[in-house]
């Protein structure tokens, strides 16, 4: 690899990656979000800000037979993207364009499945990053954080689904925003260890039906030794989809 990109393992390996050696690296999220969506051979899956593909690389990892497209607005992210999908042997439909400003192509369509792994709100609380590619992949306002989520709601067809993975402490400003437009919607926490307190979600709605708020059990990613857990392993190393 050129000094200024890495080539990395996810899924002990089913997944090669390349990505930037500096700014915004891949770290659990978007293996966590990849390995919850219940997509099926044969459905369409949007990747909304899918940087340089990791999520979509996992779930083709992980279910064959998909229909992928990827949303980025980032050039030179989509270009590592399009170079992984290559080296994995995959077929992904890369789109760049702006969530805020996304191509008329796009709004015209549809998916089975959404994901994302949208950038939080606290930059109106006065944290950010220095590092301009972080700052992109991490912070926004509250009306940005809004829209992008109203954004992906409105790719998913009927009786679809949208999945988010977010910080906990936005789960509750993103139920207010979803909770209109889904008949259903499902927390997964993803708990630091036995007895802390959840640092991510992964947030699910479908399109069809109507049902309760459901809070599931979620994964308990590390032991208290630190090393991950065998329920964590499973879905970060063995490519196990993350249930119920």
């Amino acid at each position: 690899m050129s000094d200024g990109v890495t080539e990395d393992a996810l899924l002990d390996g089913r997944v090669r990656l390349l990505q930037p050696r500096t700014g915004y690296r891949v770290a659990l999220d978007p293996v966590l979000l990849a390995a919850g969506v219940p997509a099926k051979a044969g459905q369409s899956v949007l990747d909304v800000g899918c940087g340089t593909g990791a999520a979509a690389l996992c779930l083709a990892a992980r279910v064959s037979g998909l229909s992928l497209t990827g949303l980025e607005y980032d050039g030179a992210s989509l270009t590592l993207a399009r170079r992984s999908a290559t080296m994995n042997c995959r077929e992904v439909e890369w789109i760049e364009g702006d969530v805020f400003h996304p191509p008329a192509s796009l709004l015209a369509r549809q998916f089975d499945h959404v994901i994302s792994n949208p950038p939080y709100r606290s930059i109106d609380r006065g944290r950010t990053s220095p590092n301009p590619d972080l700052a992109r992949a991490h912070f926004i306002d509250d009306l940005g954080f809004d829209s992008w989520l109203a954004f992906c709601a409105g790719r998913v067809r009927g009786k679809g689904m949208l999945s988010l993975i977010l910080p906990a402490g936005e789960l509750a400003r993103a139920l207010a925003v979803l909770a209109p437009l889904f008949g259903a919607l499902i927390v997964t926490p993803l708990w630091p260890r036995l007895g802390a307190e959840a640092k991510r979600v992964i947030l699910q709605g479908r399109r069809a039906g109507s049902a309760p708020l459901r809070l599931l059990p979620g994964l308990v990613l590390h032991a208290e030794d630190g090393a991950f857990t065998e329920a964590a392993e499973q879905v970060l190393r063995g490519g196990n989809a993350l249930t119920a």
